[in-house]
């Protein structure tokens, strides 16, 4: 009783959803210890407690052992839970194995277009996750992972069911075309750059209307210099007499010598 679908539970490709683990490592999954201590009555809430204890993704190990993350995904294809649940465990983004888990069930159960609308948005996510195999434990990401079952034939040992290419369903309209970060920062910039553009010619044409009519204010200001710079020069005037003899208003400071007083000087030994 402990290894039989639940009761009411759809069939999922055409069979039992359990059917979709391999028979060679279901048995040994049904064999395994971690099967039968942790997995026995097990539901859809009582599975986060587990799923939250895992620490590595993987298949089969070491001597063809199946693996915790592998016991509980045979779990989930056991009792069935409903969409709504599976929606939340991807949304847990503090428990990064617990999302891996509903990602790996919902490749295996869900229609195509709910693969790729409700898969895509962990491409986003980087986190670093450990990967267990038979050579032993590698380091991945959950985007790469993610990647692997939109894309790959085979993950953590199980044989995906055939996913269309996103292309095909996006010709026959049953899927919008994908939104790219890439693609989004691209056009921000482009955006950018463009408004920039245009204040930049903004303001070159204003520094240009500015420069042409403040040039006669500026050739005002020279000639007033000049103007002012001659009147300074004019005003002062030398007052020693000039050689020529003619009159100047100004009367020199400097002592002149008259022809009477030297006439005196000369008779006075």
């Amino acid at each position: 009783m402990a290894n039989t679908t639940v009761a009411g539970a759809l069939a999922i490709h055409g069979k039992n959803p359990q059917f979709l683990v391999e028979t060679v490592i279901r048995n040994r999954i049904y064999e395994s210890n971690y099967w039968k201590e942790h997995c026995f009555a097990l539901t859809a809430e009582s599975l986060i407690d587990k799923a939250i204890e895992v620490t590595y993704i993987g298949g089969v190990y070491g001597n063809q052992r199946p693996t915790s993350f592998m016991c509980l995904v045979l779990k989930l294809l056991q009792i069935q839970p409903e969409k709504e649940i599976l929606v939340e465990y991807l949304r847990a983004e503090e428990f990064k194995y617990l999302r891996a888990l509903a990602a790996l069930y919902i490749r295996l159960t869900f229609r195509a277009v709910d693969v790729y609308e409700l898969l895509e948005p962990l491409l986003k996510d980087y986190s670093k996750i450990r990967l267990r195999g038979m050579g032993g434990y590698s380091l991945t990401f959950m985007d790469e992972y993610v990647y692997s079952l939109l894309t790959e034939e085979r993950v953590c040992d199980i044989i995906l069911p055939r996913l269309p290419k996103r292309q095909v369903l996006e010709e026959n309209g049953d899927l919008g075309p994908r939104k790219s970060r890439l693609l989004d920062a691209i056009e921000g910039k482009s955006d950018a750059g463009s408004e920039l553009g245009r204040s930049d010619s903004r303001s070159r044409s204003r520094s240009r209307n500015r420069s042409r009519t403040g040039t006669p204010s500026r050739n005002g200001r020279n000639l007033t210099r000049s103007r002012s710079s001659s009147d300074v020069g004019s005003r002062y005037v030398s007052r020693s007499r000039s050689r020529s003899g003619s009159r100047s208003p100004f009367r020199s400071r400097s002592r002149s010598i008259s022809p009477d007083r030297i006439q005196l000087d000369e008779a006075a030994p």
